[in-house]
């Protein structure tokens, strides 16, 4: 199997039990179900994921050197992956987002940046490993000043290393410094140097300012459509609907570094619809960055697109019901 390394957004996810009934209220005391904390961001989440699966996973990402720091880095160290590229920085505070997830509806985020402010993609190394996936440039200000200059010169380095890239997006919340950010033409520059790119479609919408898809043929176009900026393989998630999976030609496959060179002719012209798992139970948090494990731990372990594209669906159904069997076990195991 290949090895890989996830870098990029870290934080700590505080998350209060809701019943759905809660409002702030000035001046008024709110009753809640119990906290949990547990650690967030594509590097916890997609990278815990992918160690879950039996991958080899270094993580590289960096936290404040205050008690949730070493808090979120105690819990990350159990996952199984190589947690030597997380450090904590004197005098920085570590980035935690307040996760608010009433029953039955999407979640909502207060989030500090903390510590992900500095990250620049300096320390991501490409040395000794066969893909690199860099998730949430939006949460990672400079990753995307100037342009994205920095993030494109993370994913150039990487590619001429000559191992695979893949790149995450999240939602841009209106007002904030990223949403200042010409987020089209930066894909449009950075795109062609992302092998595999796995995006939801509120990332997009969010990012680009297009129209929420109406249909699945809506969400065929808007895939197609990015895959069309140069990417090799695509994965887009769509929350209850499902996802789509959208792979490039061969030319295109057999340059997407190590992973995905040598399966080019396999891989080439997919186009893979997912519906998504009936459930009783409401909870996404995690659920995309699993798709995106599930579909990496795919690639790295060198399966067709389709054997890929079910892991990835499997993975995210498993985070949306609440299921607490290990994952490597659950998405695998016949009949799972």
């Amino acid at each position: 199997m290949w090895r890989a390394a996830v870098t990029g957004h870290i934080c700590a996810d505080l998350q209060p039990r809701l019943g759905g009934d809660e409002r702030i209220v000035p001046g008024a005391i709110i009753e809640v179900g119990p906290l949990d904390i547990r650690p967030g961001g594509s590097v916890a989440n997609t990278g815990g994921d992918l160690a879950a699966l039996g991958a080899q996973v270094l993580l590289v990402a960096d936290l404040g050197d205050d008690e949730l720091g070493s808090t979120v880095l105690r819990a990350v160290s159990s996952f199984g992956a190589d947690c030597r590229g997380i450090r904590q920085v004197a005098g920085l505070t570590t980035s935690y987002s307040l996760v608010f997830e009433p029953p039955g509806a999407d979640r909502s985020f207060w989030h500090h940046v903390g510590a992900n402010a500095y990250f620049d993609g300096s320390r991501v190394q490409p040395d000794g490993v066969d893909l690199v996936h860099l998730g949430y440039p939006a949460l990672l200000p400079l990753t995307y000043a100037d342009g994205g200059i920095r993030l494109r010169e993370v994913m150039a380095r990487i590619h001429e290393a000559g191992a695979t890239t893949s790149l995450d997006l999240s939602s841009v919340a209106p007002g904030t410094p990223a949403a200042q950010v010409d987020w089209r033409l930066l894909l449009h520059r950075t795109t062609p140097l992302v092998d595999v790119l796995s995006p939801s479609v509120d990332d997009l919408v969010s990012a680009l300012g297009v129209a929420s898809p109406k249909s699945l043929s809506d969400v065929r176009e808007l895939g197609l459509n990015l895959l069309g900026l140069g990417a090799a393989v695509l994965l887009l998630t769509n929350g209850a609907s499902g996802m789509h999976l959208f792979t490039a030609d061969q030319d295109r496959l057999s340059r997407a570094g190590r992973c995905l060179s040598n399966q080019a002719e396999t891989w080439a012209d997919r186009e893979l619809y997912l519906p998504a798992s009936a459930s009783s139970t409401l909870v996404t948090t995690g659920a995309g960055d699993a798709a995106t494990a599930g579909l990496l731990y795919g690639i790295l372990s060198g399966t067709g697109a389709e054997e890929a594209a079910v892991i990835a669906s499997r993975a995210a159904a498993l985070k949306v019901a609440g299921d607490k069997r290990p994952l490597r076990y659950a998405v695998t195991a016949p009949g799972s």
